[in-house]
Formats: structure tokens, C-alpha cells, sequence
């Protein structure tokens, strides 16, 4: 059986994934559908030896598709994905819109399957640091319980998009012609960033997304505390979370040191990530041999590594992870979402 398939927000980076994703599972597609602002309205996009002409969202014109994957704001999320569900359409939102929301589930298929028998026509997608940090977290939270999370992520520059990534690329561009400035002993001449805080290139800070005045939480931070509580069910789970930005392309990466329940050894913690579906354990340090985001870019699993018993505090566990952020992070997620909610069995 084949399937009627939207794409809303097609023209950005997370859309282009998605597309690359749905050729390479060979996801049953009868006609597809994109959908993006009036402004990009009338693009084609090329997909599987076709052209597409991109619809204006704004047009509101859903009838006749069976699933829409919506890679859009919250705030257009919000508008659209009920009059997609009031047209027939399955929604799978990749936004912040609908996450923490009681009556729509947040899922991870390796997670918490299970949550999307109670969806009413919408399913969220987790913010994309928590989906790499969640995968590590998961399989010990079942096999031996956690109860805090310290995490220290490192995000990819292109969480900010499109636009982000142009702008690193370009600053970096320039930057890197300029070794004296680049230690300190002259001024670095580059223009003054739009998509960032501060200079990309060279350069890492502690804010991903915004901080509300007299906050020190970021937005992004306060993600990961409600969505990882979500998904593994642990309401009482105490999160603590730091984001930084750094200067990769693709790949996010999180540091999480961990308070279990019960006790676990290394090779008792190994064991449990290594048999998790959607994860691989690279754990010999001594061999170079650990998680690294450009190894992550591109790929299916979520790397693990870093398997480290925290000594001075009890059943302390550290774990080190890197996952493809518009991959498992976004595209990748929602597509395993749409195969369970259709009941597509995955084909080689």
C-alpha cells in the first residue's frame, strides 16, 4: 500500500533530509506534497526523479493526504497541524509546539512506541539534543533506573538552519585567514553575525536558542528537563541541563553524567546501551576509538562511548554520545514514527 505524504517546511534543511530519508528507506509514497511559505511557493524540489512544485502553506490545501511530516516554527505548527488533522491528515511535528502538551505523544520508536496508540491525530518529535541524549539515557533508565541527569551538550551549527549554516561557513571563511586575530593579537574582521550570539567560527558559547530576561535557563535547556521526563515516564526525574554551541556542521553531542537507581558496572552499563536498537558502543578510548559528531553525521545510530563509573558519587554512571541532529535528531525520528503509525514494515 502507498501512501499520500506532506512535507510542511520543505525548502529548509530538515526537509531536505527528510526527503533524502524517505528514498532511502523506500518509504511507500503514492503522491507527494511540499509545503512552505508563501515566499518560497513555486520552487520545485527534485525528489526521486521528479519534480515537486512547493504548495504555500498558507493556502491551507491538505485534502487527500494521508500524513503529514510538519518541520515548521511552533508557531506555524500550531496554526496548521489541526487544520492537517481536520483535513484527514496524520501530523508528525518536529516542533516545539505540541511536546509537552498532555494530549499528544512525544516519541522515540525505540522509547516509547506504545505512547502513539493514544494519539488524536498529532504526534510530537523531540527537540533534536534530546533525541541524541535520550537514546543514551534510555536503555539505562530501563535496566537499572536513573534519577538525575547532568547533561553538557555541544550543538551542531546547523540547529539554527539553513541560514546558520551559510553564515558559520562564510565567517568561518574569512576567519581562518586570519591566524593573529584568531589568538588574540588583532582584532577579527568578520561581520557581525545575525543567526548567533556571537562569532561562530573559531568560537563556542553557552546559548543555544534564547534566555527570557533575569533567566538563567536557556529555552533550549528547558527542553531536554520536560521532554526527557515525557518519554521515559520518570516525572520525578531531575535534569540539568547546559547548552553550548560549537562550530560542527552536523552532529550534536551530549556529555550526561548520571545517578542510577542500582548499581551498575561498566561492562553491566556497555552491555545495556550495546543491545538498545538505534545505538552503537564505541568504547576503547586507549584506541582512539569514542563518539565524535563528524562520525555521527549521516548515519542511522546514535554513538555511544565514554563508559565511565563516577566514583565519588553512588551509583554514579557518565556517558558520552553522538547523534545526527537532522537525522534521528528530526528527519530520521518522524519517519520511523510514520512507518509505525502506517504499519509499514521497513524494507532493505
Amino acid at each position: 500500500m502507498k501512501y499520500n505524504i506532506g512535507i510542511s517546511g520543505a525548502t529548509g534543511v530538515t526537509g531536505e533530509v527528510t526527503l533524502r530519508v524517505l528514498t532511502e528507506r523506500k518509504f511507500p509514497v503514492r503522491t507527494l506534497r511540499l509545503f512552505a511559505s508563501e515566499r518560497s511557493a513555486g520552487q520545485t524540489l527534485r525528489w526521486n526523479g521528479d519534480d515537486h512544485v512547493v504548495e504555500a502553506l498558507d493556502d491551507g490545501n491538505f485534502k487527500g493526504l494521508d500524513l503529514v511530516i510538519s518541520a515548521t516554527s511552533a508557531s506555524l505548527a500550531r496554526e496548521f497541524a489541526p487544520r492537517m488533522v481536520d483535513a484527514g491528515a496524520i501530523v508528525i511535528d518536529q516542533s516545539s509546539a505540541f511536546r509537552l502538551d498532555s494530549d499528544v505523544p512525544l516519541v522515540v520508536p525505540e522509547i516509547n512506541a506504545a505512547a502513539l496508540a493514544e494519539h488524536r491525530g498529532i504526534v510530537a518529535g523531540p527537540n533534536c539534543t534530546t533525541a541524541v541524549a535520550v537514546m543514551a539515557v534510555a536503555p539505562l533508565h530501563q535496566r537499572f533506573g536513573v534519577e538525575t541527569v547532568i547533561s553538557s551538550s555541544y550543538q551542531a551549527i546547523s540547529g539554527k538552519g539553513r541560514d546558520g549554516m551559510a553564515e558559520f561557513l562564510d565567517t568561518s571563511a574569512l576567519a581562518v585567514r586570519q591566524g593573529e586575530a584568531l589568538r588574540g593579537h588583532e582584532s577579527l574582521d568578520v561581520p557581525t553575525p545575525t543567526q548567533f550570539p556571537h562569532v561562530p567560527a573559531f568560537n563556542l558559547f553557552p546559548q543555544c536558542e534564547e534566555f527570557r530576561v533575569g533567566e538563567d535557563t536557556s529555552t533550549e535547556e528547558e527542553k531536554m528537563q520536560g521532554e526527557m521526563r515525557k518519554m521515559l515516564s520518570a516525572p520525578s526525574l531531575d535534569v540539568h541541563a547546559t547548552a553550548v554551541r560549537v562550530p560542527v556542521l552536523v552532529g550534536h553531542t551530549v556529555s550526561l553524567a548520571l545517578t542510577l537507581t542500582r548499581a551498575a558496572s561498566q561492562d553491566d552499563a556497555r552491555q545495556a546501551l550495546a543491545a538498545f536498537p538505534g545505538l552503537r558502543v564505541l568504547d576503547e578510548p586507549w584506541t582512539k576509538t569514542y563518539p565524535t559528531p563528524l562520525a555521527a553525521a549521516g548515519i542511522d545510530d546514535v554513538l555511544v562511548g565514554r563508559v565511565r563509573r563516577i566514583p565519588f558519587t553512588k551509583n554514579g554512571l557518565s556517558v558520552f554520545a553522538s547523534g545526527d541532529n537532522l537525522r534521528k535528531g528530526n528527519a530520521l525520528n518522524a519517519i520511523q514514527v510514520a512507518e509505525l503509525l502506517l504499519g509499514i514494515e521497513r524494507r532493505a
